[in-house]
């Protein structure tokens, strides 16, 4: 099978799931197209996929601009297919936050008019270290709410690994 993934990555997370996500299913045997939505020279080759698995990470209530601008576009193309959208935030890593984090891609949808076959709340990571004052602050204060974290080199890391490879066999299995 021809799994196309695509994605955009803002701090490099969704860019260390999507490389996981796709070492999983290289080794039960499928073909991987890796499609980052940052390089916009490239075609995008929805033709030659069987099935398409989309990630993205939202900062600010939002999954990127670009990402949801190609869901506009080429939505159709994509739903045609079978699919698996990881949506990857903070606030996915907290029970009290799945429901806003579940907002935020009502919301992408919403906006775009995409429907995926399946999606996934898939938990973040924190990189302190990249962030200005004002961006430390709310990740601090909004993003983090509260949850006394511990950083290692100011990264902590939320993604449930274990998890993710569950969704991601049920998707390939099914």
């Amino acid at each position: 099978m021809q799994l196309l993934i695509i994605f955009e990555t803002v701090e490099g997370q969704t860019g260390r799931i999507v490389r996981a996500v796709a070492d999983q299913a290289r080794q039960l045997g499928h073909d991987v197209t890796l499609h980052d939505l940052s390089d916009k020279s490239a075609a995008l080759p929805i033709d030659s996929a069987d099935r398409i698995i989309l990630a993205a990470p939202v900062h600010e209530r939002r999954h990127p601009p670009n990402f949801e601008a190609m869901l506009s576009a080429r939505g159709k193309e994509i739903a045609a297919r079978p699919g698996l959208l990881l949506s990857v935030s903070l606030k996915a890593a907290f029970p009290e936050g799945r429901e806003e984090a579940q907002d935020y891609l009502t919301e992408m949808k919403m906006r775009t008019g995409f429907k995926p076959a399946q999606e996934a709340l898939v938990a973040g990571a924190v990189r302190m270290n990249s962030y200005d004052y004002f961006q430390s602050q709310i990740v601090r204060h909004v993003a983090l709410a509260g949850h006394d974290v511990e950083l290692q080199d100011g990264v902590k890391e939320f993604t449930d690994w274990d998890a993710l490879r569950e969704t991601v066999a049920g998707f390939l299995d099914a």
